[in-house]
């Protein structure tokens, strides 16, 4: 009998200690009742608490969770149904608001969440609802965080997952996207052709301008070049008429002459001729001062502008003897 009340008694002082000691885990808080009311929250660590009369009603971990929203459908401002799913996460940052504020802040924060996304669709169209992410993930962030506060529990961000919109949608919105492409493709087009012509009228301008430039050249080059042949010409005539009159100044510089007008009178008689019908002959060929003095003044007038002899040679000649 004796050992059967021991084990009993050694059986209820190791339950009474169990009962009373507590250790709690690193990131988690034990919300404490002291006879069904609220009394401590216990940080992690060893704890003592009165058996039987305490109790470890709550137990919450304060790391960030993730909470997965389920996908609902969302009607946009153009009235087009889309499919929406996301994640937001949350942080218990008071144990004793998420065991007394709420019965189940989880199922709150999902319920909240979704309504908000809802409104947050509705606002914006099917065209704006990708670029605008960001914006509907703040908003709903802002909305949840505000009514989460009185549980005790930190909304830190909201993600959305998935938009999918409509099969005939999709398949519209692809179209538009091809055709835009295309769209796109042909400007490009366009503009490439545009200035490929103003390149080929740009290399044609520069071509036309360096030509002319080089034909204007070329015509400087060559009146140039003729000018310089004139100046040589004249030069070289006045240096042979400058060495004529110096050889005519010269000993036997007139017989050289006047045997050079006599080797030149044949051509000039038979131009003389030919010129007028009247032909005049000297009365002594064989008076060579005479054909000299008479080839001279042939040689002169014919040289001169209108040709032929004047009345007065013509006449003196006529009148000339004849032998």
């Amino acid at each position: 009998m004796v050992p059967m009340v021991l084990f009993v008694i050694v059986f209820v002082v190791c339950l009474t200690v169990y009962k009373g000691a507590v250790i709690v885990p690193q990131q988690m808080r034990y919300v404490i009742e002291r006879l069904g009311q609220y009394n401590s929250t216990l940080d992690a660590g060893f704890h003592v608490l009165i058996p039987y009369i305490d109790a470890v009603r709550y137990r919450h971990s304060i790391k960030e969770q993730v909470i997965d929203i389920p996908e609902q459908i969302c009607i946009t401002s153009d009235n087009v149904q889309v499919a929406v799913d996301g994640i937001v996460y949350v942080r218990v940052i008071d144990a004793q608001a998420a065991s007394y504020g709420i019965d189940d802040y989880l199922f709150g924060i999902v319920q909240l969440a979704q309504t908000t996304l809802r409104s947050e669709i509705g606002k914006i169209e099917l065209d704006k609802t990708f670029e605008a992410r960001a914006h509907i993930n703040a908003n709903v962030v802002a909305e949840v965080d505000k009514a989460a506060e009185a549980w005790g529990v930190k909304v830190l961000r909201y993600e959305i997952k998935n938009i999918t919109p409509p099969r005939e949608i999709i398949s519209a919105v692809e179209k538009q996207m091809k055709a835009e492409r295309e769209k796109r493709a042909a400007i490009l087009a366009s503009e490439g052709q545009r200035d490929a012509a103003i390149n080929n009228a740009e290399g044609e301008k520069q071509r036309q301008i360096k030509e002319s430039e080089a034909s204007m050249m070329a015509q400087v080059n060559t009146a140039k070049g003729e000018a310089e042949a004139i100046l040589e010409v004249a030069r070289a005539t006045a240096e042979g008429l400058r060495l004529v009159g110096m050889s005519l100044q010269g000993e036997g510089g007139k017989l050289a002459m006047e045997l050079r007008i006599a080797e030149q009178y044949m051509p000039q008689f038979g131009k003389i001729a030919q010129k007028s019908s009247t032909v005049v002959l000297p009365a002594n060929l064989s008076d060579v001062g005479g054909m000299i003095a008479l080839a001279r003044s042939v040689f002169r007038k014919d040289s001169e502008p209108g040709g032929g002899m004047d009345p007065d040679t013509e006449l003196r000649i006529n009148r000339a003897p004849l032998s």
